[in-house]
């Protein structure tokens, strides 16, 4: 078996409408889909699916902050700072506190979606990774 590419992420939360809000109203993933038996919501990035919720109930038990599973999701946003920085903006204008990382290859904000999934926004700002791939694994607090 040879993997192509990454197909799509589906991720548990807690409540559909909230998520939605949250990931096509602020995020401005936009809505293709939804299977309304299983509580789920289609985004697309210009495939058939690329990323979709599964929402499971107010109900649903959060997993400890030291459980294995998902650590978080990135969607690349551009290729400059002034696009990183209008994202800042509109999240920080939603009530989302975000966190700034450079990885040398990227600049990234992190933040937390209502359920607490941790979600990576990032512009590309190097193409070092291709001279040495080790560089991705670099990161430290940036101002922004």
């Amino acid at each position: 078996m040879q993997i192509k590419s990454l197909g799509h992420v589906v991720l548990k939360v807690s409540d559909q409408a909230k998520s939605e809000a949250f990931y096509n109203g602020v995020l401005g993933l936009p809505i293709v889909a939804r299977y309304d038996e299983r509580h789920m919501t289609f985004f697309s990035l210009g495939d058939h699916h690329d990323f979709a919720i599964m929402a499971l109930g107010d109900e649903a038990e959060h997993p400890a902050s030291h459980s294995t599973g998902l650590a978080h999701v990135a969607f690349k946003i551009g290729e400059n700072l002034d696009e990183l920085r209008d994202a800042r903006g509109k999240l920080e204008g939603a009530g989302i506190k975000t966190s700034a990382v450079d990885h040398e290859v990227t600049k990234s904000l992190y933040f937390d979606d209502p359920d607490g999934n941790t979600i990576e926004v990032y512009v590309d700002v190097s193409e070092a990774w291709r001279d040495e791939p080790q560089v991705i694994a670099q990161g430290a607090s940036m101002e922004l």
